[in-house]
C-alpha cells in the first residue's frame, strides 16, 4: 500500500514539474488556437483601414498642413512702402455651407450637391493684421476661397451621424465617404505611388553604370541629385549645374579640404576601397583644385543662374557656389550658417555606397520593393496644390499692393481687405479645376501630372469600394516591362495579389490589402531626442575612421543622418519597447539593414503599414481573455496598440521581422503573428468563397467582373439621379459568404442571387461557356434588372433678355397633335409614370429665335419661339421615373429627368459565378423540357462541364456543395480564404439530409421522361449578371 502511495507521489512530482511547461496538456496535443481572434478586424475597421486613410489624410491636411503652409508664408510685404506689410495669424476651414442669397448661410447636404450640380466645400477663413495707412488694422474670418470637403471627413457633416440621421440626409450608411462631390459628380483622388523621398537609392543605368539618386523633397524646394561612376571615375550630377562635378571637388567645396580626410570619410581604414577611390583625388589635382575657395569657384563657373525679377544683387562666383550648395543640392540635409559637416559625411556615405555596389553587386537597390515605395494620399496632394494656389494669391496680392502704392498722391488710404475679397476666386477655381479635369499642375516643382483623379464608378457597391483602395503608379502604361509589374514578396499583407487589371495597366494598377494603412507625416523632433537618450553618438563630432569601425551602425531618421549606435541590436530593441509603451507614435518604424550597415528610422508619411500581434518568448501577447473583452465591448482597437499587444509594422521593418502565420508556427525566434490570413487579400477578392482552391488567374478575372456586377448600389439608389444606375431587382445575400463579405457589408448590398445550377451537357447551346437558362425561373424574376438614365436640360437666359420657355403640348383636335406628344402634360414636362416610346417628347421646349442683342434696344416686339423639343431615343420603351426641376449656383433653371427600363436577361447577356466562370445565355428553354431532380427541383441554370477541367476552379465545385448543405440545413456556409466551412462537414450534412455526399443527384430527363444515365451534379451557386447586355450593344454590327 505504502509503495504504491510513494509511486503516485513521484508521479505527481513529476507532473508538477512538467506542469509549469505543457500546462496540463498531452506534448502531442495541437497548439491551442486564440478563438475569435478575427474579431480583431471588425475592431480594426472602426478606426482604420479600407477608405479611412484617405480621410485620415484629408483630416489631417486640414487641421495641421494648411496651418504649416500659411505659418510658412505668413507675411505680405510691399517693395514700393517699407511701412506696408499684411501677416497671417491663422486660417481656419469652417463648415460645408451655401452661398445662396434666398437662405441665410444653411448647411447643405452632399445630396443636394450633387442632384443641383454644386460643390460640396466650404470657406476658407483668415485672420489677418495689415497696415492701412498709418495705423495697424486686425480682421477675423475673412474669406479667402473655398475648399472641397471630403465626405465623411471631420469637417462634413455627415461625420458622427447615427443611420437614423443619414437616411433624413438621403445619405447611404454603408457609402464609405472619402471622396469629393465637384459640380455634381463624385470624384475620387487615387492613390499615387512613388519613390520615397530623401533616400539613397542605388540602381544600374542602361549603359550598366552605378548611379546614386536621391530625390530631396522639403517644404520649400524639391530636387534630385545623382552620384554616378563615368570610366571608374565618380561625378555629381544636378540639374542646377550645367556640367557635371568630379565628387572630390564638391566635397572640397563643402569644406573637407584636405585629400587624406576626403579618403578617410569615404572609405574609412578600408585598403581596396582607398585603391579604388584613389583616381577621384588625382582628377581633382589634375584639375587644379586644391582649397574650398578653388572649389567654389570651380563649382560656381558652372551654376545656371535664375534670371528672377527684381533687383539683381551682383554675386561672386563663390557665393553661387555657397548657396547652391546650402539649399539645392541634397536639400533635405539641414545646413546652419555654412556648417556642411552633415551635408559632408551624407555625400560621403552616398559616394560610399556607389563605391561598394561597384565592386559587391548585393549592394544595389531594387526599386520595385514595396519598401522603397511611398504612397501619395488626397492630403498630401491637395497640401502640395494649397501651397502653390496660396503663394500665387500672395504674389498676386503683392503686385496689385506695389501697383496703388507706386502711384504718389493717392486721395484715400490704401485698404488691402477689399483686394483679400476679391482674390478670393483664385484659391477656389483652382481647388475646382485640379479636382474635376484631374491635372494637378504647379509651376513651382514643375509637376505636371495629369488622370489623378477619377470619377467614382458607382456600378455597385464593390465597384465604389474597390475605387477607394485602388493604387495608380505614374508608370507609363506602354512600356513591356516586367519588372514593375510583377508581384513582389514584400507585397505579402500590404496589397491584394489577385486585384489588378489585364491587360497592359497589369501589375502597375495595384490596390490594398484588408488591414493595410498608409501613415501620415509625424513629428521628428521627439524621434531625435529619444535617439540620443539611446545612445547614439552626433554625427558632427566623428570622424571617417570612427563611422565605419567594424561594429558600428549609421543611425539614419527619414533620410537624414543623426550619428552612428555601436550597440545596434540594443537600440533597435530599446526603441521598439518605446514604441509598444506608447512614448512614441505607434506608427513610426525602427528597421536595422545588414548589408548598407545603417538603422533607417522612419516618420514619414505614406509608409504602407499593417497591424500585427507581438509574440515575446514564443507566447503571443494576445490571450483569449483580451478577445472575450473585446467581443463584450470593454476593449477597442487602440487599447490593444497601448498596451503592447498589437503593433503596425511597415514593409522595411516587417523584413526584419519573423511572422508566423498560425499559433502552430511558432519558434523561439518568432517575433509577431498574423491576425488572420485571409487579410492577405484586399475588399473585392475576399468575395471569392474558397479562392485557395482556384487556379491564380481565375481570382484575377472575378476581381475586374466582381465591378462589374449589377446589383445594389446604396440605401439612397432610388433617390439618385445619375447619368446610368444599374439595379438588380431582387439582389440576395449568397449562401456561401466569406469574412469579408460581413466585415465590408456586401451580405446587405449584394448582386447577384443563388441559382440552382445543373452541371450537365444540354442541347448544343451549352458550347464554349455559353449557359441554358430555365423561361420560369426568368418569368418569376431570375436576372431581372433596372436601367435608369438620366436627361438633362437647362433653361437658358439669353443677353437679349429672352429665354428658353416649356411650352404645354398642342391640344388633341389640332392638325399639330401626334402621339410623340401623348407623356406630356401641360407643364411642358412629361408626367411620371408615363410610358415614353422611340421618338417621344419627354420636355417641350422651346427656344428664342434671335438671340444677340438687338440694334433697337428697348424695342417691345413679341419673341418669335422655335420648337428644340427633348426626345427620346432607346428602342425600348422606358417610363418616366423622376422628374427634378432645380436651379444650379449660377441661377440657370435645370430640369433632369430619370427615365427608367425594365429588362430580363435575354439572349447573349452576360453572367458570371464568383470564380471568374464567365458565359453568356446561349438559348432559354420552357421548364417542360428542363431537366429535373427526384425533388422535382429543376435548375435555373445549366452549365456545360467542360468549364471545369482546364480552368481548376475547384472553388467553385466546394461553393456548390456547401450551399447545397446551407439550403438543406437552413444555415449560410462560409468560404472564407484559407478557412472556411471543410467538405467533410458539409458531406456529412448532405448525407444527414439523405443526399449524396458528393453532391450528385438522380436526374430525369424533360425531354424524354427518362433517368439520365449519369448522375448530375446539382446545387446552388451565386450568380452575378454583369453590366454589358445585348441591349446596349446593338447599335450598328457588320453584316
Amino acid at each position: 500500500m505504502t509503495a504504491r502511495k510513494e509511486d503516485e507521489m513521484e508521479v505527481d512530482s513529476l507532473d508538477a514539474l512538467k506542469q509549469e511547461y505543457y500546462q496540463g496538456k498531452h506534448i502531442a496535443e495541437p497548439v491551442k488556437e486564440i478563438e475569435e481572434k478575427w474579431k480583431l478586424l471588425p475592431a480594426f475597421l472602426k478606426v482604420k483601414g479600407l477608405v479611412k486613410q484617405h480621410i485620415d489624410s484629408f483630416n489631417y491636411f486640414v487641421n495641421v498642413d494648411l496651418k504649416k503652409i500659411v505659418k510658412a508664408n505668413e507675411k505680405v510685404t510691399s517693395d514700393v512702402d517699407p511701412h506696408f506689410y499684411l501677416k497671417y495669424t491663422g486660417i481656419r476651414v469652417g463648415m460645408p455651407e451655401r452661398t445662396d442669397d434666398d437662405v441665410a448661410n444653411r448647411s447643405y447636404t452632399p445630396h443636394e450637391c450633387r442632384l443641383r450640380d454644386l460643390t460640396y466645400s466650404a470657406n476658407i477663413f483668415v485672420d489677418v493684421e495689415y497696415t492701412r495707412g498709418r495705423q495697424i488694422v486686425k480682421r477675423k474670418n475673412v474669406m479667402i476661397g473655398r475648399l472641397p470637403i471630403m465626405l465623411r471627413s471631420s469637417h462634413c457633416v455627415l461625420t458622427g451621424k447615427n443611420e437614423a440621421e443619414l437616411a433624413r440626409m438621403k445619405e447611404c450608411p454603408l457609402d464609405p465617404g472619402g471622396y469629393f462631390v465637384v459640380k455634381g459628380t463624385e470624384k475620387v483622388i487615387l492613390v499615387q505611388e512613388q519613390l520615397s523621398k530623401n533616400r539613397i537609392i542605388v540602381d544600374v543605368d542602361k549603359k550598366n553604370n552605378i548611379v546614386a539618386n536621391v530625390q530631396s523633397s522639403t517644404h520649400e524646394r524639391k530636387s534630385k541629385t545623382a552620384i554616378y561612376v563615368k570610366n571608374g571615375k565618380i561625378y555629381l550630377k544636378h540639374n542646377s549645374i550645367s556640367e557635371d562635378i568630379p565628387v572630390v571637388i564638391f566635397m572640397k567645396a563643402l569644406g573637407v579640404q584636405s585629400d587624406r580626410e576626403i579618403s578617410q570619410l569615404v572609405c574609412g581604414n578600408d585598403h581596396d576601397l582607398h585603391d579604388q577611390f584613389a583616381i577621384n583625388v588625382e582628377e581633382a589635382s589634375r584639375l587644379r583644385v586644391f582649397t574650398q575657395m578653388q572649389a567654389l569657384d570651380f563649382i560656381g563657373a558652372k551654376v545656371k543662374v535664375n534670371r528672377k525679377m527684381g533687383p539683381v544683387i551682383k554675386k561672386t562666383l563663390a557665393e553661387e557656389a555657397l548657396e547652391v550648395l546650402a539649399t539645392v543640392i541634397f536639400a533635405h540635409v539641414p545646413v546652419e550658417n555654412l556648417n556642411f559637416r552633415e551635408k559632408s559625411i551624407y555625400a560621403a556615405i552616398m559616394i560610399r555606397r556607389v563605391l561598394i555596389a561597384m565592386t559587391d553587386t548585393v549592394q544595389v537597390d531594387d526599386r520595385d520593393y514595396v519598401g522603397n515605395k511611398r504612397l501619395e494620399l488626397a492630403g498630401q496632394l491637395l497640401a502640395l496644390l494649397f501651397e502653390d494656389l496660396f503663394k500665387k494669391f500672395n504674389s498676386d496680392l503683392k503686385m496689385n499692393a506695389d501697383k496703388v502704392l507706386k502711384k504718389p498722391n493717392r486721395t484715400q488710404e490704401f485698404d488691402i481687405f477689399n483686394q483679400l475679397v476679391l482674390h478670393g476666386d483664385h484659391i477656389t477655381s483652382g481647388f475646382i479645376r485640379a479636382i474635376s479635369t484631374g491635372n494637378w499642375v504647379l509651376k513651382r516643382f514643375k509637376m505636371d501630372r495629369a488622370g489623378i483623379t477619377q470619377v467614382l464608378s458607382r456600378l455597385s457597391y464593390i465597384s465604389a469600394l474597390g475605387m477607394m483602395t485602388r493604387i495608380s503608379s505614374q508608370f507609363e502604361k506602354t512600356r513591356k516591362v516586367s519588372g514593375p509589374r510583377a508581384l513582389q514578396p514584400s507585397q505579402w499583407g500590404m496589397l491584394c495579389p489577385s486585384d489588378t487589371p489585364e491587360g497592359e495597366a497589369c501589375g502597375l494598377v495595384k490596390n490594398l490589402a484588408l488591414m493595410t494603412h498608409i501613415t501620415t507625416d509625424q513629428e521628428e523632433e521627439p524621434i531625435r531626442k529619444i535617439a540620443f537618450a539611446l545612445g547614439v553618438e552626433d554625427v558632427n563630432l566623428l570622424t571617417g575612421a570612427e563611422i565605419y569601425r567594424p561594429n558600428t551602425f549609421i543611425v539614419l531618421l527619414n533620410g537624414v543622418i543623426l550619428g552612428i549606435t555601436r550597440r545596434v541590436q540594443h537600440f533597435a530593441k530599446s526603441f521598439r519597447r518605446l514604441r509598444r509603451a506608447g512614448r512614441i507614435s505607434e506608427f513610426v518604424s525602427v528597421f536595422v539593414n545588414i548589408h548598407h550597415r545603417t538603422v533607417n528610422l522612419s516618420s514619414d508619411g505614406g509608409r504602407i503599414c499593417r497591424p500585427l500581434i507581438i509574440v515575446e518568448n514564443g507566447v503571443p501577447a494576445v490571450k483569449q481573455h483580451h478577445i472575450d473583452d473585446l467581443i463584450a465591448g470593454k476593449l477597442t482597437f487602440d487599447d490593444f496598440l497601448k498596451g503592447g499587444l498589437v503593433e503596425y509594422v511597415d514593409v522595411n521593418e516587417e523584413s526584419d521581422a519573423n511572422i508566423a502565420v498560425y499559433e502552430k508556427d511558432i519558434i523561439p525566434q518568432t517575433t509577431h503573428l498574423e491576425i488572420e490570413p485571409f487579410t492577405i487579400l484586399g475588399a473585392v477578392a475576399g468575395l471569392i468563397p474558397y479562392p485557395h482552391h482556384n487556379q491564380s488567374p481565375r481570382n484575377t478575372y472575378q476581381c475586374a467582373m466582381g465591378k462589374q456586377a449589377i446589383g445594389a448600389i446604396g440605401y439612397n439608389q432610388l433617390n439618385r439621379i445619375e447619368t446610368l444606375i444599374y439595379l438588380m431587382v431582387y439582389p440576395q445575400q449568397p449562401m456561401v459568404k466569406t469574412k469579408t463579405i460581413e466585415l465590408i457589408g456586401y451580405d446587405k448590398l449584394p448582386a447577384g442571387q443563388n441559382a440552382t445550377v445543373a452541371v450537365m451537357s444540354y442541347s448544343g447551346y451549352d458550347i464554349e461557356d455559353a449557359l441554358v437558362l430555365n423561361k420560369s425561373g426568368l418569368d418569376r424574376g431570375f436576372g431581372r434588372c433596372q436601367v435608369m438614365r438620366k436627361y438633362a436640360t437647362m433653361v437658358k437666359r439669353y443677353p437679349n433678355g429672352t429665354y428658353d420657355r416649356l411650352a404645354d403640348p398642342p391640344s388633341r383636335e389640332s392638325e399639330l397633335f401626334n402621339e410623340s406628344y401623348d407623356a406630356i402634360e401641360a407643364d411642358g414636362i412629361a408626367g411620371v409614370g408615363e410610358p415614353v416610346e422611340a421618338g417621344s417628347i419627354y420636355i417641350n421646349k422651346q427656344t428664342p429665335v434671335s438671340t444677340g442683342i438687338d440694334a433697337v434696344p428697348g424695342s417691345a416686339q413679341t419673341v418669335a419661339y422655335k420648337p428644340a423639343p427633348m426626345r427620346y431615343k432607346s428602342p425600348q420603351t422606358g417610363y418616366i421615373d423622376k422628374v427634378l426641376f432645380t436651379t444650379t449656383e449660377s441661377d440657370q433653371t435645370l430640369i433632369k429627368v430619370n427615365i427608367r427600363q425594365t429588362r430580363r436577361p435575354e439572349l447573349g447577356d452576360k453572367f458570371s459565378s464568383r470564380h471568374g466562370q464567365k458565359g453568356v445565355c446561349g438559348i432559354i428553354v420552357q421548364q417542360e423540357d428542363m431537366p429535373f431532380s427526384d425533388l422535382g427541383v429543376c435548375p435555373d441554370i445549366i452549365m456545360n462541364p467542360h468549364g471545369f477541367p482546364s480552368r481548376m476552379t475547384v472553388g467553385k465545385m466546394i461553393e456548390l456543395l456547401a450551399g447545397k448543405a446551407g439550403v438543406l440545413d437552413g444555415s449560410l456556409q462560409y468560404g472564407t480564404a484559407f478557412g472556411g466551412s471543410k467538405v467533410e462537414d458539409m458531406s456529412r450534412l448532405l448525407i444527414k439530409h439523405g443526399f449524396n455526399y458528393s453532391g450528385k443527384d438522380y436526374v430525369t430527363s424533360g425531354i424524354t421522361g427518362e433517368p439520365l444515365s449519369a448522375y448530375i451534379f446539382f446545387g446552388p451557386i451565386y450568380y452575378q449578371k454583369l453590366k454589358h447586355m445585348v441591349m446596349d450593344k446593338m447599335h450598328a454590327r457588320a453584316r
